[in-house]
This record gives C-alpha cells, sequence and structure tokens, in this order.
C-alpha cells in the first residue's frame, strides 16, 4: 500500500490522504473487513504526522467508510453489494446496536439538546449566527439595493440567491447544479407540499421511523399515504426497505431527529438502488449537515447519485437563525421543465430583502467562517 502526499500542494494533507484512501476503499482495493495501517505506519510512508493520519482516519470514521475497534486498529465498513440479501445481518463485529447507542452518554446529551431546524424556536439556531455580522450586511443590502428591496421576487427565487448557493453547493457539497435547479421557498414545510404537488399525492411516501413529526403531518394533510419505516444503527433498516411499496423515500440522511442516526455511506448507497429498482425518488432533507464535526462536509446523497433520482433540500434556520425562514431545494435536471410547466405560477414566498441578504452573506464568505466557527468549537467539545 502506498500513498502519497503532496506537501508543496495548497490542499491539506489530511485531505490527499483522505481522498486516496476513499477511492481505494469505493473502488475495492480496500476491501470490506480489511484492516488498514497503523496511523504510526501510515505517517511513516507519506512523511506525515501522526496527527495528520488520526484527522483523515477520523473523517473515514464520521462518513461511515471504516470503524476503529478498541485495541484492534481500523476496519473498513463500506460494502457496496449485498444490501438487498434477506436476513442479512448488518450489525458488523464492533458496531453498536441502534438501542444501546442511544443510551450512550454523549448521544444523549446531544439528543437532549438537538433542536430541528423545523421546529419554531424563540431561542437562538445552534450555529449563534453573530448579530453584528447580520446587522452589518442589512445596512449594506439597504444602501447597495435601495428601492430594488421593494421589487416582487421572481417566482422560483432572486437569481442573486439561487446563484450564491449554487456556487456554495459546488465548493462545499461537490453538488454541481445550475441556479435554474434551486427553488427557494420559506421554510421547509412549504417545499414539502411542493414536492407533493410535483411527484403527485397518489404516491406513497416511506418517512423514518422515528422521524421529525411534522414531515408526516404535512404529506398527510396533502393527501399522501406515508410508510413509516424502522431506523437502525446507521439508517432504514433493509428489511423494512424491501417490504414497503412506497416510490417516494424522504430521509435526514445527517443526525435524523429526534434518534441523532446518520446513515453510513453504504446505507446511503444502499437507498439510492432501492429508488432506481423501483423508478421512484428520493428527497433528501439535509438540515444540519453543515454543522458537522467531520473536518468535511458530510457527502450527500445527491453528489453520490449519477442518475435523477434525488431532491435535495435544505434551510438555513439552524446555521443562522430560527427567524430565518428561507429554505430551497434542488430539482434534479429531469423534474426542472415538469415544475416549471406545472407549479411555475407559484410566488416566491420569501420577502427580496431577506434573500438579498443571505446572498451577500454567503457570497462575502461570512455565513462560511461562521460555520467554520462553529464547527472547529464542536470539534473541541466533542
Amino acid at each position: 500500500m502506498k500513498y502519497y502526499v503532496d506537501l508543496n500542494k495548497e490542499e491539506f494533507a489530511y485531505m490527499q490522504l483522505y481522498k486516496q484512501m476513499k477511492k481505494d476503499i469505493v473502488e475495492g482495493v480496500l476491501p470490506f473487513g480489511s484492516k488498514l495501517p497503523s496511523k504510526r505506519l501510515l505517517a511513516e510512508e507519506t512523511g506525515v504526522s501522526v496527527i495528520t493520519v488520526e484527522h483523515t482516519y477520523s473523517i473515514l470514521c464520521d462518513e461511515g467508510y471504516i470503524e476503529a475497534r478498541q485495541r484492534s486498529g481500523y476496519f473498513v465498513i463500506y460494502r457496496e453489494s449485498d444490501f438487498y440479501a434477506v436476513g442479512q445481518n448488518h450489525m458488523a463485529e464492533g458496531y453498536l446496536s441502534y438501542d444501546s447507542a442511544l443510551t450512550d452518554s454523549n448521544k444523549a446529551h446531544d439528543l437532549l439538546h438537538h433542536v430541528p431546524s423545523h421546529e419554531p424556536s424563540h431561542g437562538k439556531a445552534k450555529g449563534n449566527f453573530p448579530f453584528s455580522v447580520l446587522a452589518k450586511t442589512m445596512r449594506r443590502v439597504l444602501t447597495d439595493y435601495s428601492e430594488e428591496i421593494l421589487v416582487k421576487s421572481p417566482n422560483h427565487g432572486c437569481p442573486e440567491l439561487r446563484e450564491a448557493i449554487s456556487s456554495y453547493l459546488k465548493r462545499t457539497s461537490g453538488i454541481i447544479v445550475r441556479p435554474e435547479q434551486i427553488i427557494i421557498g420559506s421554510g421547509a414545510e412549504y417545499l414539502y407540499s411542493l414536492i407533493v404537488q410535483l411527484l403527485g399525492k397518489d404516491r406513497v411516501f416511506a418517512l423514518e421511523n422515528p422521524s421529525y413529526h411534522k414531515i408526516r403531518q404535512v404529506y398527510e394533510a396533502n393527501g399522501v399515504t406515508c410508510d413509516m419505516l424502522e431506523l437502525g444503527h446507521d439508517g432504514i433498516k433493509t428489511n423494512d426497505l424491501q417490504k414497503t411499496n412506497a416510490t417516494v423515500l424522504h430521509i435526514t440522511p445527517f443526525n435524523s431527529f429526534p434518534s441523532g442516526v446518520t446513515a453510513s455511506i453504504s446505507k446511503r448507497q444502499e437507498y439510492l438502488r432501492w429508488a432506481d429498482s423501483r423508478n421512484g425518488y428520493i428527497i433528501e432533507d439535509n438540515y444540519d449537515s453543515e454543522l458537522t464535526v467531520s473536518k468535511k462536509n458530510e457527502d450527500t446523497v445527491f453528489s453520490l447519485a449519477n442518475n435523477n433520482t434525488v431532491i435535495y433540500l435544505n434551510t438555513f434556520s439552524q446555521t443562522i437563525a430560527p427567524s430565518m425562514r428561507i429554505g430551497y431545494m434542488v430539482l434534479p435536471e429531469i423534474l426542472v421543465e415538469r415544475f416549471e410547466r406545472e407549479l411555475g405560477f407559484y410566488s416566491c414566498t420569501v420577502p427580496v430583502f431577506e434573500q438579498f441578504v443571505l446572498a451577500e452573506l454567503i457570497r462575502s464568505g461570512d455565513f462560511e467562517r461562521h460555520i467554520n466557527r462553529v464547527r472547529r468549537a464542536r470539534r473541541k467539545t466533542k
């Protein structure tokens, strides 16, 4: 095994190493169950510090590619095949069961303090966005845009915000989309309703069980039949996925509320195969994902997909403030024309002023700097 780290490159050494190892795991060079070299050995081989290798392994663990086993080292747990084998035991050696994971003191603390972005809150968002920066940006928008803030928003949202989100997703999440694929709306619940109208209420929607109660409430209020699928330690249980007759799967793959479960990379691939097998769709509700303690953003199901099955959805309620009722969804290319034809008449529900403020926060880098500060602080207290 030979990995190479170029210390003269601008990219951090741990990220160079991460990308090489991730590629080998996904392509089967490092197969399921194989043991990785020790941190010290890999550090000597690549000419980096043990801390650098530790960062790399930490990211791979966070994303579900590998796991650390006490007094044994690191092992590959990513497995792309055999997702649908009936009765397969997915609790590989070293895993915590779902029930025991919830009794872990650290996880219990996280769950007690977890407030979903969709839940109305009179307190601050998790991110505690600095008010001084927000106020300064608002003043700048008032000065720069003047009476433009009084103009009605385009139906799908202001071009400035859609372009800013498009660039942000490309930089941080590997999601490469045109601004035209992005639809702006006043929070997740409003966007859920649009999705039902787009995909059709005659479909069965499968949801995680447990999941945030308003997801089911909104869908059922729109006439949709919901099938609740039980969560395991790393995502929806395979048997439940097999049994449902749903053709739409709504998932919160990162830190699902109220369970705190994060879907492993293998489980995310399983979701994609599920959708492909029944010509279905996945709604990826990715709230709170920016605030991961990992050194990089979580791999989204949207970015892993090579087809048109995933609708990506996120909001700014957690990262900025609960009162910032701005959400967005990213449509796959195949649905853009259909949305325009059938639902393009809907007016945007977010005031132009707020859209301009958010676009400025993203374009100036203030939003990403804030996210990085929060993540660094979280890692110190982890």
